[in-house]
């Protein structure tokens, strides 16, 4: 159980994740602007995380892991901010799968930067994802919408995020990560904010209640759980367990926002879960299955 402790955490912080494409529809629908979301949801989470490790935080904290939280939180703005906007012209259960993409994108971030040596059957994984997610989003004559284009923009830029945290978080205390590339999202989102013109927050009740949820459970308890397990879990694997909050997050949108459930939808999902399985059993049943076949030829063979 305890050598399954990293992948069981990384699946509790999918479902989370997923749904927060919820919590973020709902922010949006009802008043905020996508920056504002941000600008609020990781000022939370990093009030909330140096509230409660402050201690913890202050004796860790140095200028290595300074560097390293700074590049976290350039690529956590980058991502979440493409992907917020790209929320605004497409759907949650759209947004959700093709974000999940960046588990295609990780093994190759290492064989290009530290040249990782790729394994095959993560290749043959990621394209049975890839398939799984031009069902979702392709159009019937092939194009992708406004709101696709920029989801998948940000799928790289969490592949990058998933990646270096990865490699960062050997290194360095996983507190001290998350309050700083929480700080630097909230200090790029709020400039850009203010420079865009959108410094008065006009929005209802519920547009606070969904950002109230995404700062507490999608960021605080979710990112810092990200990277706790991290240290456990090797890059691309923890990529292809956390693309599953895609089908948490469309599970969740048929369930709350009543989106229509077709064969497309379907199909991509259970496309994914084949890729997750694939990936993470090496596809060692099959062998097993093969060995315990050839053993029972020589057994007969005697």
């Amino acid at each position: 159980m305890n050598k399954h402790m990293g992948e069981i955490g990384l699946l509790s912080v999918a479902i989370i994740w997923g749904s927060g494409f919820i919590g973020t529809q709902v922010s949006l629908d009802n008043g905020l602007t996508p920056l504002q979301l941000l600008t609020l949801r990781f000022l939370i989470g990093s009030i909330l995380l140096s509230i409660i490790f402050f201690k913890k935080i202050k004796i860790n904290l140095n200028k290595e892991s300074l560097k390293s939280g700074i590049v976290l939180g350039i690529f956590l703005f980058i991502a979440f901010v493409v992907q917020t906007i790209g929320l605004t012209y497409t759907t949650p259960s759209k947004n959700a799968f093709i974000t999940a993409v960046n588990v295609v994108i990780v093994p190759f971030i290492g064989f290009i930067i530290y040249k990782d040596k790729l394994d095959k059957i993560g290749i043959i994984s990621s394209i049975i994802a890839i398939i799984g997610i031009a069902i979702l989003s392709l159009e019937h004559d092939f194009s992708v919408n406004f709101g696709d284009f920029l989801t998948l923009i940000s799928a790289f830029a969490f592949a990058f995020h998933i990646f270096f945290t990865s490699q960062f978080a050997n290194k360095h205390n996983p507190l001290v990560l998350t309050v700083i590339q929480f700080s630097v999202a909230f200090i790029l989102s709020l400039v850009v904010q203010i420079f865009i013109g959108e410094g008065k927050i006009v929005a209802d009740k519920s547009a606070y209640i969904g950002v109230i949820y995404l700062g507490i459970f999608c960021t605080t308890i979710a990112f810092l759980g990200q990277t706790i397990c991290q240290k456990k879990v090797e890059g691309p694997k923890a990529a292809i367990i956390m693309s599953t909050e895609a089908v948490f997050g469309t599970i969740l949108s048929v369930i709350v926002l009543k989106e229509p459930v077709t064969i497309r939808m379907i199909l991509g999902s259970l496309l994914i879960f084949s890729a997750i399985i694939t990936a993470e059993t090496k596809l060692s049943f099959l062998k097993k299955k093969e060995a315990k076949l050839q053993n029972s030829e020589d057994s007969a063979g005697l």
